[in-house]
């Protein structure tokens, strides 16, 4: 129990910092992004971070759901990425977390901020808007909530339904990157020792 507290303790004051390096990072290269951009491009940037928001909510969940028996089947045929969907699995709390707390949280903030600088430069662009412009930043904050929220309710079905394929495809990505990186993320070792065989009599050694 006491070492559980302290795993969990380790893994929370490191996502914290994560967290906190990556909103960072997104918060400023949004606003240089957006920084003389026109609004319909400021639109596309918003629609991108949502869905972003959306497929890592999917993969948080499908990795919760997903089981290791058809991956172990997998594995002992070798296939490519087995290994690092098993590794996945066992730590799908973990990777939940990230996904669907980090990088969600993230991106509903960052995806608030880009919004109203969206309306500020439909605004400027529409100059006649510009007494209207709390309706306008209402509505577009509304239709985003809406692709949200209906977005990771569709993404949450099909996470469930296939999460075992999902996770298999995001090992396979992780397996590439631990091949061109010389890395071993999520990668597992094969537990399996060599039994010596019964019955077989062996030679006695001669020096």
């Amino acid at each position: 129990m006491v070492s559980l507290l302290r795993k969990s303790m380790r893994w929370a004051i490191t996502v914290s910092l994560i967290s906190a390096f990556i909103a960072c990072i997104l918060s400023v290269s949004s606003q240089t992004v957006l920084r003389g951009m026109s609004w319909g491009g400021g639109m596309m940037v918003l629609l991108m971070i949502v869905a972003i928001g959306i497929g890592f909510d999917m993969l948080g969940i499908a990795a919760a759901a997903a089981s290791e028996k058809p991956l172990h089947a997998m594995a002992a045929q070798k296939i490519p990425g087995a290994k690092e969907a098993i590794g996945i699995v066992r730590r799908a709390d973990q990777f939940s977390n990230f996904c669907n707390d980090v990088v969600g949280d993230i991106s509903g903030v960052i995806s608030g901020a880009v919004a109203v600088a969206v309306v500020a430069s439909f605004v400027i662009s529409f100059p006649e808007w510009k007494l209207s412009s709390g309706v306008v930043d209402i509505v577009l904050v509304s239709l985003i909530s809406a692709l949200t929220v209906g977005g990771k309710a569709l993404g949450k079905t099909l996470s469930i339904h296939y999460s075992n394929q999902i996770i298999f495809r995001v090992g396979r990505f992780f397996y590439w990157i631990n091949r061109q990186f010389r890395l071993s993320l999520f990668h597992v070792k094969s537990n399996k020792k060599r039994k010596r065989k019964r019955g077989v009599i062996r030679a006695p050694r001669t020096d």
